[in-house]
C-alpha cells in the first residue's frame, strides 16, 4: 500500500473549487491538532493569521477564486491525539467536513508511540467513515528532536496504510535547515514562526492542484 496520489486524491474536493456559482457549494477544511496549528508562536502569543490554516485559506482563494472554503481550525494548545480523537466526533465530525488535516506529533511523544497510532488510526477511520478525505501532516520541528523521526516515520506509514493524503512537514522542515539553522523556522522552543508555516502550507498545497 501507499499513499494517495497528490495530483488525484483530491479531484473531486477541487472541482467543487473550481465551479462557479450556482455550481458551487461551500467546501469546509477542518484543521485539528495541537498549538502549531491552533496559531500559537512565542507562547502565550496566537497569532492566528500567520499561521497555516489561515495561510492555507488565503492561498486556496488565491488559487480558486470562485470558490466558497471555511477553513476551521478545532485544535487546542497542549493537547495530544488521544484527547483529540476523543473529541472527533463532536467537534470534527459535526461540522461536515470536506477534508480534514490532523496535526499531532509534535504533542505524541508523551504518550508514545503506539498510543498515537491507535488514536490516529481511530479519527483516520471516522473520519473515512463520514465522506472526508485526511491530510495527515508530520510534526514541525523543535529544539528537542528526540522521538520526532519516528513519528513522522509512522504518521508516513498510516497514510500509506490507509491510502489518504500526507503533508511532510518534518522533511521540509530538515530540508530547509539544511542551508541553515532551526531559528530560523522557529518562533518558540516548539513552535514554527511564519517561515515554518509557510513550509507546512506548502507541503498541504500539494494536495490542491490548480488543474
Amino acid at each position: 500500500m501507499r499513499m494517495a496520489d497528490p495530483q488525484s486524491y483530491l479531484a473531486d474536493i477541487t472541482a467543487l473549487l473550481r465551479a462557479h456559482w450556482p455550481q458551487n457549494r461551500t467546501v469546509n477544511i477542518v484543521c485539528h491538532g495541537h498549538s502549531v496549528p491552533a496559531g500559537y508562536f512565542a507562547t502565550p502569543l496566537v497569532d492566528t493569521f500567520n499561521a497555516y490554516p489561515h495561510l492555507l485559506h488565503v492561498a486556496l482563494k488565491h488559487r480558486f477564486p470562485f470558490a466558497v472554503i471555511n477553513v476551521i481550525v478545532t485544535a487546542i494548545g497542549g493537547e495530544n491525539s488521544e484527547s483529540g480523537a476523543k473529541r472527533f466526533e463532536r467537534d470534527v465530525l459535526n461540522i461536515r467536513p470536506d477534508v480534514i488535516t490532523i496535526d499531532y506529533g509534535l504533542n505524541d511523544r508523551g504518550i508514545g508511540l503506539a498510543r498515537a497510532k491507535t488514536a490516529w488510526t481511530a479519527m483516520i477511520q471516522a473520519g473515512k467513515a463520514a465522506g472526508a478525505k485526511m491530510l495527515l501532516l508530520t510534526p514541525t520541528l523543535d529544539t528537542v528532536p528526540a522521538d520526532l523521526p519516528a513519528h513522522a516515520e509512522q504518521i508516513r506509514q498510516l497514510a500509506a496504510e490507509h491510502e489518504i493524503g500526507l503533508a511532510d512537514s518534518y522533511r521540509a522542515c530538515l530540508e530547509h535547515c539544511a542551508t541553515g539553522d532551526i531559528t530560523d523556522i522557529l518562533s518558540w522552543s516548539n513552535h514554527p514562526n511564519r517561515t515554518g508555516h509557510d513550509l507546512v502550507t506548502r507541503e498541504l498545497l500539494r494536495w490542491f492542484p490548480a488543474a
